[in-house]
């Protein structure tokens, strides 16, 4: 099975249709063969039918008993093969007129009774030695004489019939093995022309490598039932391509987030050690080495977060959480930074939703802290909570300047910040709303964020049902 898995498709359609050739040719010859045998045997049956009707009515009709006797050779003359049986004889008596040259075994016979004629399912068939069948035939009539009872029987061995059908027989094989090897030749050849324009796909893919991730196979010269294959692999490269894109942003902005407090680090320990320090001095430049080194390790958390979630690594377990009353919890915590922006809380919310508590919280403080950093100063930040038949939703929504549709559509990927300059209040390493998406993948729910009207700006995530 294996060997046959791993032959090229073309060999095998060619092999499949070469079987299918063969089985239909020779079903054909078959039914042919089987159609000229039953000819032969009926032709056979209706002459010898004809043959002792003819020869009663003799009997009966022109000739004597002793007239029969007296011309033998006449009867001989009549049959229409060398090997042909024709006997006359009175029931239970020998035959008086016996034309039977190769000696075939006459069987017990019987003729149809009140002198009717025989049919065609009255015949007879018995074999020879050497298999070939022979048909017979018996019919009674009133001698013309007496009008004593005369049996009348013919039979045709099917030697001739037999040699026919042997050698129609071996045509039918030999164009059998013909028609099966043109069939083979030409499917092979119908198929290779066939499946040039996969080999062309192929040919045109095997140019496609991570740098030259620009390439698309030409969907429109692709026939009918390539195409949709070939749509669905451009897709594919259009998603590979995006996805190497970001992967190598995401590379270039994890550099550049490691490389500011690394750069810090070593300038100021090279600042430090170029001359003797007070003890003092050195107090503080170990105070601001650890707080760069605690914005390393919260990104180096956030990052193994990440990987985390993206093979499912993490296991969830959830229960029902009050909105309301998480979502008072979290805006009084984050009270204290709102007000030094002169911003206040609003909240709304009802029902439970079934979640990880910690993960949850984590991803509503996310939202928070971005509404607080991003958001406009003197205004209110909105958390609403929902519960209906299909699961919960949260929506945190503050005031802002726009944001542009393309920009919004980018705000959860890792790493980006749609307005760098403006994260002066809090420290920002472009992973938060990254998080965010994540926790909702693996509630299996979905994080989204929409601009319902200009300078407002909402965040809504949804927890489907446990």
């Amino acid at each position: 099975m294996k060997l046959w898995t791993e032959r090229s498709l073309t060999v095998r359609t060619t092999l499949l249709f070469a079987l299918i050739a063969c089985v239909v040719i020779g079903a054909l010859g078959a039914y042919f063969y089987r159609s000229a045998e039953l000819s032969l045997q009926r032709r056979a049956d209706v002459v010898l039918s004809g043959r002792v009707e003819h020869f009663s009515r003799i009997v009966h009709d022109l000739y004597s008993v002793s007239d029969l006797k007296s011309r033998p050779l006449l009867f001989e003359t009549m049959l229409g093969a060398e090997q042909d049986v024709l006997l006359f004889r009175r029931p239970g008596e020998p035959p008086f007129i016996d034309v039977n040259p190769a000696n075939v075994a006459v069987p017990a016979l019987q003729a149809a009774k009140g002198g009717r004629l025989p049919t065609l399912a009255d015949i007879r068939q018995t074999r020879l030695p050497d298999g070939v069948p022979v048909h017979w035939a018996i019919a009674s009539a009133r001698a013309r004489e007496d009008g004593t009872e005369v049996e009348v029987i013919a039979a045709h061995p099917m030697t001739q019939e037999v040699r026919m059908l042997a050698a129609y027989r071996d045509r039918i094989l030999l164009a059998t093995l013909i028609g099966m090897l043109a069939a083979t030749l030409l499917a092979y050849c119908v198929l290779r022309r066939a499946l040039r324009p996969v080999r062309e796909i192929a040919t045109r893919a095997a140019q496609i490598s991570p740098a030259s991730l620009s390439v698309r196979l030409d969907s429109e010269a692709a026939p009918v039932e390539l195409r949709q294959l070939t749509q669905a692999f451009n897709a594919m490269l259009d998603r590979l391509a995006d996805g190497y894109q970001r992967l190598s942003q995401f590379s270039a902005d994890l550099a550049h987030e490691i490389r500011t407090p690394v750069g810090a680090l070593i300038g100021q320990s090279q600042v430090t050690l170029a001359k003797p320090r007070e003890p003092e001095e050195y107090q503080q430049v170990l105070e601001s080495n650890l707080e760069e080194l605690n914005r390393l390790s919260h990104i180096a958390e956030n990052i193994l977060f990440l990987a985390h979630a993206d093979h499912a690594a993490l296991c969830i377990e959830r229960e029902p959480v009050d909105l309301r009353g998480e979502l008072t919890r979290i805006a009084d915590y984050f009270e204290g930074l709102a007000d030094e922006r002169g911003m206040r809380f609003e909240v709304v919310a009802e029902g439970a939703a079934a979640v990880d508590p910690m993960l949850c919280r984590r991803a509503i403080n996310n939202l928070v802290v971005n509404a607080v950093r991003y958001g406009a100063c003197d205004t209110v930040i909105r958390l609403r909570g929902v519960e209906d038949e299909k699961g919960a939703t949260v929506v945190v929504e503050n005031d802002g300047e726009p944001i542009p549709q393309s920009q919004l559509n980018r705000l959860f990927d890792r790493f980006y910040r749609a307005d760098a300059a403006r994260s002066e209040f809090t420290e920002s390493s472009g992973l938060g709303l990254a998080i965010v998406r994540a926790i909702m993948h693996l509630h299996g729910g979905t994080a989204r964020v929409v601009c319902p009207v200009p300078g407002v700006v909402r965040f809504e995530l949804h927890f489907p049902r446990a």
